[in-house]
């Protein structure tokens, strides 16, 4: 079954989100196995409207979640390969002299779609990233001296290997500051990667079809279910405080900024939505608060040479931060 908006003569509510998430994730789940909670996460991030960044070594099944996420939704998907000698222009897109008109038209990049996967994003030079610093901000490029509209719903979910450096570009601050969502991926456990070597070998094929649970339309409606999840003055006093938090640690040099408090506004309320409350809890930041905030810090040399992790840094400041009581909320 399809969901659509016109089917139904209300808007949807967090308990249609549920239902609908539900069903998406389930049909992902068919070919990606021992993974619902990192599907769910890049779902809570398309339907927050923001970009994800998947990190893991390769053979995760990285590109599968997102092929197959962009094939249930229903989305217009495209696929850029970033490589060393990629340049901006292959990915924006750029003008082609018209000769019958005489004039320069434009010709759409591959970032001109619904859901851009961006594989391996850390193999293309800085010049070449940038290029998707206004598509992810304004939803927008601007190519000599024209600015072009992008789809919507639009979203970047880009891959990158942590482990291998050489013909690498770290990605920098502001490239790291666009994504909503930093997610790794993880290897399965015992019997998640039996349940992969199973369906393989009784399924007889490489490939498998899977059913279209939603389409644009669908997914801009329930985006705007998200924008209607509530935030108490209590629990968005608490999730401020989280953040400032990050700003006073010692070793850190740049803490997360007032975009990483939006960031956890943005994917709480679509958590909450995802399991049919029309409210966020202290749960949904203790959740979400190491996938939006680690990657927006910046910590001093010695404590890099210490081995301490962004992501220690977060629970850290989860644990400091007094939680709201019920009756606050």
């Amino acid at each position: 079954m399809t969901y659509r908006p016109e089917t139904s003569a209300r808007p949807f509510t967090s308990s249609d989100v549920e239902r609908i998430a539900q069903d998406v994730v389930a049909e992902v789940e068919r070919v990606v196995v021992g993974k619902r909670e990192t599907i769910e996460l890049v779902l809570i991030g398309v339907l927050a409207g923001g970009h994800v960044l998947l990190e893991d070594v390769p053979g995760l099944a990285k590109t599968l979640i997102v092929r197959s996420l962009a094939r249930v939704l229903g989305l217009e998907t495209s696929r850029i390969q970033f490589t060393p000698d990629l340049m901006p222009a292959d990915v924006t897109g750029s003008g082609v002299f018209d000769q019958r008109r005489g004039e320069l038209t434009f010709r759409p990049g591959p970032v001109f779609a619904n859901l851009v996967l961006g594989d391996e994003i850390n193999r293309a030079p800085p010049k070449t990233q940038s290029a998707l610093l206004e598509a992810m901000q304004e939803g927008q490029v601007t190519v000599d001296g024209n600015t072009h509209l992008l789809p919507s719903p639009f979203a970047v979910v880009a891959t990158q290997n942590p482990i291998e450096y050489e013909g690498t570009y770290p990605l920098p601050e502001a490239q790291l500051d666009r994504f909503l969502l930093r997610i790794p991926v993880g290897y399965p456990d015992r019997d998640a990667e039996w349940d992969v070597i199973r369906r393989r070998a009784e399924r007889g094929q490489e490939q498998l079809d899977l059913a279209q649970v939603a389409d644009a339309r669908t997914v801009l409606s329930l985006r705007e279910a998200v924008e209607r999840v509530e935030l108490s003055e209590p629990v968005g006093r608490y999730l401020v405080d989280v953040v400032r938090a990050t700003r006073s640690l010692a070793g850190v040099e740049v803490g997360a900024s007032p975009r990483g408090s939006l960031a956890l506004l943005l994917s709480t309320r679509a958590r909450a939505a995802l399991q049919g409350r029309d409210f966020v809890l202290p749960d949904d930041i203790k959740a979400l608060a190491v996938a939006c905030l680690a990657h927006r810090l910046t910590l001093l040399p010695d404590l890099w040479l210490r081995g301490s992790r962004p992501e220690d840094l977060v629970f850290q400041c989860l644990d400091s931060v007094p939680v709201p009581v019920a009756d606050d909320q």
